[in-house]
């Protein structure tokens, strides 16, 4: 058996063992790792932790930390409110909105895992807030930013046409992001509808604490506190308030002062999160180190806000992601991946090459960089490509689709900001439904993109 094959059979017994004994995964990666990379593939210390994801070790854990602070001093409260009064009260036009704000984002420039990490809390918490599935919350933050990314003046635009001119195959940019954009909103709508949008547009508009005693519109009910737990793929939507514990909209149930003012510590947090927006976006700083930087000040201001805000960290999730990434890289390190790659280029079958480089794109990258994974998978098309059977700008739409639509994998960098930025949820619980809401699009995005795209011969 070769040591690819071997590398690969010890990934799926670790999901098996994690999934069955509800053994922490990243635990369980970095075991894999140390014995697939000291027996298998000869690699020293040195060589296992080089796939160690540093960075995203970083930006999990600076983001959290910085929107733990929010969620101490009130601050993601008077966030909520104002969202509320942005819609005229209409919460079922929240992940909307959401969707739309990242989708600007990168459109402009921001990368995907920026966007996400600044967007998600914010999100997140009004979802919290207001008993809206946090599935869905989340995933149409990370769909509105990929349904953004791929704009001519985009990062991953600009990676993506960068490589397939240098490779001398024929593009289109409007293709490229019209492909992008039209799948992510297709799935964002489908989405909206099975995880509960309807129920939040039967809830009619509610009211702001000072704009009225009641909820105004049709069908309107209390916000309660909820779980956000959410609802896993296929048992039914959320997006009912639970009769329990309601609360008065607007209102600040941890003590803070009332939501609607503006304390110091709030308007500080409130700078602090401008000038994340600010460093990320307009001066191309790392994420993870200025939310590190912003969260010690606000620490050192106010440490009674802040004193809890380190335990509140997502530490398991900082574990799992950290862990599996490990082992990928140890996957890459290795050649695993292009060894896979390499064996499905080699297909004499044009089109069962291509719908397989899709599907490659999209298993590889729901657990690794996107933009890695088509800067490997595009030159591996290139033969087959240039035999004039598969049009090459259909067949990179394809693949810039299936690579970048699976970052919802809670092994994704956009994945994991996600289920690190969920408060109040069962994490385990919140895990799985991404998981399975993953494997779902793994499992049928590919297909589609290729028989969208790449049958017809486009480009």
């Amino acid at each position: 058996m070769s040591p690819e094959l071997v590398s690969i059979l010890v990934l799926v017994v670790v999901f098996v063992i994690a999934t069955t004994r509800s053994v922490n995964m990243g635990a369980l990666a970095f075991a894999a790792a140390f014995g697939v990379g000291t027996l298998v593939a000869d690699l020293d210390a040195d060589g296992i932790f080089a796939g160690f994801p540093g960075d995203l070790f970083v930006v999990l854990v600076g983001v959290t930390y910085l929107f733990a602070i929010a969620r101490a001093n009130g601050t993601t409260d008077w966030l909520v409110h104002a969202a509320v009064r942005l819609v005229r009260g209409r919460v079922a036009l929240i992940p909307w909105v959401m969707f739309a704000l990242t989708g600007a984002l990168t459109a402009i420039g921001a990368v995907s895992p920026a966007a996400v990490a600044i967007v998600a809390p914010i999100a997140l918490s009004f979802a919290t807030r207001y008993s809206i599935s946090p599935l869905l919350m989340g995933t149409m933050v990370v769909h509105g930013a990929q349904a953004g990314g791929f704009s001519p003046i985009s990062i991953y635009g600009s990676i993506v046409n960068g490589i397939v001119e240098r490779e001398g195959l024929p593009g289109s940019e409007v293709t490229l992001f019209l492909a992008s954009l039209i799948a992510n909103l297709l799935i964002a709508s489908v989405l909206f509808v099975l995880f509960g949008g309807r129920k939040l547009w039967a809830r009619g508009s509610v009211a702001p604490e000072g704009d009225g005693a009641g909820a105004a519109g049709r069908g309107t009910e209390p916000a309660g506190t909820g779980t956000g737990s959410g609802t896993a793929p296929g048992s039914g939507p959320a997006g009912t308030a639970p009769a329990a514990v309601a609360v008065r909209l607007g209102r600040d149930t941890r003590g803070t002062g009332g939501a609607t003012r503006l304390s110091p510590a709030r308007i500080a947090t409130l700078v602090a999160l401008v000038a994340l927006a600010v460093a990320v976006l307009g001066f191309d700083l790392d994420a993870g180190l200025t939310a590190v930087t912003l969260a010690v000040v606000l620490s050192t201001a106010w440490p009674d806000d802040s004193r809890r805000a380190v335990g509140e960290i997502a530490w398991s999730t900082v574990l799992l992601i950290c862990g599996v990434l490990t082992y990928v890289g140890v996957l890459e390190e290795m050649g695993t991946i292009t060894w896979a790659g390499e064996g499905v280029g080699g297909i004499g079958v044009p089109l069962l090459a291509a719908v397989l480089l899709c599907y490659i794109g999209a298993i590889v990258s729901a657990f690794a960089s996107s933009v890695g994974i088509m800067g490997a998978l595009i030159p591996l098309a290139v033969p087959f490509l240039a035999q004039g059977e598969i049009g090459a700008v259909g067949m990179v739409a394809a693949l810039a689709v299936s690579a970048t639509v699976v970052d919802v994998s809670p092994f994704s960098t956009n994945g994991a900001l996600v289920l690190a930025a969920a408060p109040d949820v069962d994490r385990e619980r919140f895990f799985r439904q991404l998981m399975i809401y993953g494997g779902i699009v793994v499992a049928a995005v590919p297909a589609l993109a290729w028989l969208v795209l790449v049958v017809p011969g486009l480009g």
